[in-house]
């Protein structure tokens, strides 16, 4: 059972940036692929961006390409979610979640594990 922790959200204005971690329990965190979701109110859990087991592969959103970067360290069995350029449309709880897979994963239903999620408010 993997059980992961995100921190790193809050209330900014819009330009602002932040930074999400997921931190995992498991000591086998680098065999999994790790993504992030969001889910605003009212609307489904969105795929944000996710990256490979030894990050050498990443993908995004096209609504998030060139301001989010996703990154790991295995070492410290954390991923983390550089966000830039933040807009109010970025509103939205950020989850973190672990796919038992080799490669990037995009669809939600093929996520085994997620965290608590992480709030993240932009104002205009």
């Amino acid at each position: 059972q993997v059980q992961l922790v995100e921190t790193g959200g809050g209330l900014v204005q819009a330009g602002d940036s932040l930074r999400l971690s997921c931190a995992a329990s498991e000591r086998t965190f680098s065999t999994y692929a790790m993504g992030w979701f969001r889910q605003a109110p009212g609307k489904e859990r969105e795929f944000v961006a996710g990256i490979s087991v030894n990050g050498g592969s990443r993908y995004y959103a096209d609504s998030v390409k060139g301001r989010f970067t996703i990154s790991r360290d295995n070492a410290k069995n954390t991923v983390y979610l550089q966000m830039n350029g933040l807009k109010p449309e970025d509103t939205a709880v950020y989850y973190c979640a672990a796919a038992r897979s080799n490669t990037i994963v995009i669809r939600t239903t093929s996520y085994d594990y997620w965290g608590q999620g992480t709030q993240v408010t932009v104002s205009s």
